[in-house]
């Protein structure tokens, strides 16, 4: 699709839309005080009302209000009037879809599909940007990111996040480095936990289900000491779904050298033990933020060789604690706000097998190749600690202008690694001779990553100017400075349109980047070369989209995009060597749109849907590979009888495309239908009973991979589970 036949589209889109808000409008339900009422605000007061429904239909609360976000801009705002393609997915959401796990329901935003690695870790890809090995979406939790410097946003041993203490998650669909600087590439995902007021006392629960899965949380919010206290507790543990691979990377060595090493046909290992603890103390203009989260006892999936391992092991611990001082009347026209913010995250892995015991594999003057009795295993640790300090201010001095200024420095330290193996570079670089037992590469120029820092400073400006009743534009830039790579300056634009009482049109432009990890910029072994001369990838976004209100009960959403990267970091073979070294090689295009509806049926029923398509090609216009050109969800929400709740929602991932190089036939489609039934309010509020089953018709469902695991990664089939939660 050209430019001219995209922005054609969006045109005719355009004037269907606008023709459609001259239908008449459906009444409220309301008694008719209120419908006055409502009759007497103009559209912008309308959009602040919120709406408290009745509780007979509590999980559709937020259907039919405007939701607000403060993820766009940094100004709490309407979604449809936000200078960006935004999602809100909120308590009541997490609850009433069953969900457990972040990744559960991250499946219900337009564009958005989590994939997984080797690892079993998740893949969040945007509009098409899929990368096994960067992530390029943005991930906070209460606006902090979760960098991870060696292997990019997130890290390798992630193992989910529990939904329990989720109040909210704010989404962007779109470039956010504008505000948000690196990584914010092709979205920004904020998980916001709860605070006091969104707990209301003392909840505890269990819930159980298949793969000996359990999970038990308790969470209080009060005031303690003339403090707003919230406090949460989850543990959770399961033995992981037992999926069978039937071949994977040994198995082909195994045919090229007669060795029988490998362990497929065999389940992979996805099992964990997680813990999460937080705190939350707040008084006057002071916050107070902490939090603990355990990894465990992590199954390594499907290998770090993409070979079955049954004895390796991961493991990371992270803390973290920030404290805020928000003053929003610091002086007539000033809000003002600073926060110091500390994550510490160590990483461990323990026997991770790259060949399984007794493989045979060449070796330099041994053309016939070496059995390793032992297999080929390392061991590591890596040790982080992130220091930012944010300054952010609000300035409203000027008429019909929103001034937002801020500026942050980031002290960001690999500060201690660890690395033995029996294969590779030794503490010379050169080959570590078979038999030689484990190597200590401590400290040596054959560790698997240095230790080193990044330092970064960055301020930023953005203007909101209501140019008129119905036009209002935004407009900022950032300029970031690290110490390792350079800078980079990231500019964004938001016209914001209200063509109609009923209807709102945004024209958008973003330029964002992602930061070379220490893994392109500084690895060196036999195989990858790091390069310290790295640039940022960037990308340069267009959008173009429409919130239409079409009636009090039904909210429809049309979003048209358009992308294009820059300086894409590749790993390319040096000549005359068998080694890769990261280069700003690539470069990547994409176009696509979401369309997305919400309709109140009636009082007892409602319905969410979404569909979304994207295409991303190479420089030489081949198809990326490996992400779905189309998916769709669809939620029906239904109250059965009084204080009974089902839901029903589908998802459809459909033409996954193979990358250029990969040969195999593409992925098959696939379709996952989970149900939930609650049954809640019982005893004056106090228990809240849910049973639920995901994946229904057991569905045969894979996430791509690279050709060593010719079936791809299967994913979970059918589960069930039960829950109890108590309330006082």
């Amino acid at each position: 699709m050209n430019t001219y036949r995209f922005f054609m589209l969006s045109a005719t889109c355009l004037m269907l839309t606008v023709n459609a808000t001259t239908h008449a409008q459906a009444p409220l339900d309301d008694d008719a005080a209120m419908i006055e009422y409502l009759k007497n605000l103009d559209f912008g007061q309308l959009q602040e009302v919120e709406v408290t429904l009745d509780d007979t239909f509590d999980i559709f609360d937020g259907l039919i209000k405007a939701r607000k976000v403060k993820v766009a801009s940094g100004v709490e705002q309407s979604m449809s009037r936000a200078p960006a393609v935004t999602t809100v997915i909120t308590a009541q959401d997490i609850e009433a879809t069953g969900a457990n796990d972040l990744d559960d329901i991250l499946e219900s935003v337009p564009g958005l599909h989590v994939g997984r690695d080797n690892f079993y870790n998740p893949i969040y890809s945007v509009r098409g940007l899929y990368s096994i090995t960067n992530p390029e979406i943005l991930l906070l939790i209460n606006g902090i990111p979760m960098r991870d410097l060696v292997a990019g946003n997130r890290g390798t041993a992630w193992g989910g996040m529990p939904v329990n203490n989720i109040a909210r998650i704010e989404i962007i669909r779109g470039p956010g480095s504008a505000v948000f600087g690196a990584d914010a590439f092709s979205g920004v995902i904020n998980i916001i936990t709860k605070q006091a007021e969104d707990i209301k006392g003392t909840e505890v629960g269990v819930r159980a289900g298949t793969y000996d899965t359990y999970d038990v949380w308790a969470l209080h919010g009060g005031k303690f000491s003339g403090f707003e206290l919230a406090a949460a507790l989850e543990i959770q543990h399961t033995d992981g779904p037992d999926e069978i691979i039937r071949a994977d990377r040994q198995s082909q060595l195994d045919k090229k050298t007669g060795s029988n090493a490998s362990y497929a046909p065999g389940s992979v290992e996805r099992s964990q033990r997680t813990v999460d603890a937080r705190l939350d103390l707040s008084k006057g203009l002071w916050r107070l933020r902490t939090g603990f989260q355990s990894r465990s006892n992590l199954g390594v999936g499907a290998g770090i060789g993409r070979s079955l391992d049954p004895r390796g092991d991961v493991a990371e611990i992270r803390y973290n604690a920030d404290i805020t001082y928000h003053d929003p009347v610091f002086t007539q026209h000033w809000d003002v706000s600073a926060q110091i913010s500390f994550l510490d995250r160590r990483f461990e892995s323990k026997n991770l097998t790259l060949f399984p015991p007794g493989t045979r594999l060449p070796f330099p003057r041994q053309a016939t190749g070496v059995v390793y009795e032992d297999g080929v295993w390392q061991s590591h640790s890596m040790d982080q600690r992130y220091t930012r300090l944010e300054l952010d201010s609000l300035y409203t001095g000027l008429k019909n202008h929103v001034f937002r200024l801020g500026a942050g420095y980031a002290y960001e330290d690999l500060y201690k690694t660890t690395y033995i193996t029996n294969r590779g570079l030794g503490a010379d670089l050169k080959p570590i001779p078979p038999g030689a037992g484990g190597v200590v590469l401590d400290d040596t120029p054959g560790v698997i990553m240095p230790e080193k820092i990044r330092k970064n400073a960055h301020i930023f400006i953005q203007d909101t100017w209501a140019l008129a009743d119905a036009w209002e534009m935004t407009a900022g830039v950032r300029y970031d400075d690290y110490s390792d790579f350079g800078n980079t300056i990231n500019p964004r634009f938001a016209l914001v349109w209200q063509t109609s009482p009923h209807l709102t049109t945004k024209l958008l432009y973003g330029h964002a980047f992602r930061a070379p990890s220490f893994r392109e910029l500084y690895v060196y072994n036999n195989i990858y070369r790091g390069n310290s001369d790295l640039k940022a990838e960037t990308i340069s976004t267009w959008e173009l989209a429409f919130d239409h209100r079409t009636r009090d009960n039904l909210h429809l959403a049309l979003n048209l995009f358009r992308y294009k990267i820059k300086d894409k970091i590749l790993f390319v073979p040096i000549p005359n060597t068998a080694q890769l070294q990261a280069e700003n090689k690539g470069g990547q295009k994409g176009y696509g749109m979401e369309l997305e509806a919400r309709w109140k049926i009636n009082n007892k029923s409602s319905l969410l849907f979404n569909y979304a398509y994207a295409r991303s090609d190479n420089d030489q216009g081949e198809d990326m590979g490996d992400y779905p050109r189309h998916t769709i969800y669809l939620r029906n929400d239904w109250l059965l009888k009084p204080k009974w709740y089902l839901n029903i929602q589908a998802n459809f991932v459909a033409d996954r495309q193979r990358p250029p190089a990969d040969t195999r036939p593409a992925l098959d489609d696939d379709i996952t239908v989970d149900l939930t039934l609650r049954r809640k309010d019982i005893r004056a509020g106090q228990w809240n009973l849910a049973t639920g089953v995901r994946n229904v018709f057991n569905s045969d469902r894979r996430e791509p991979i690279l050709p060593d695991i010719p079936d791809d990664l299967p994913l979970a089939g059918r589960q069930f589970f039960a829950e109890a939660r108590y309330h006082f």
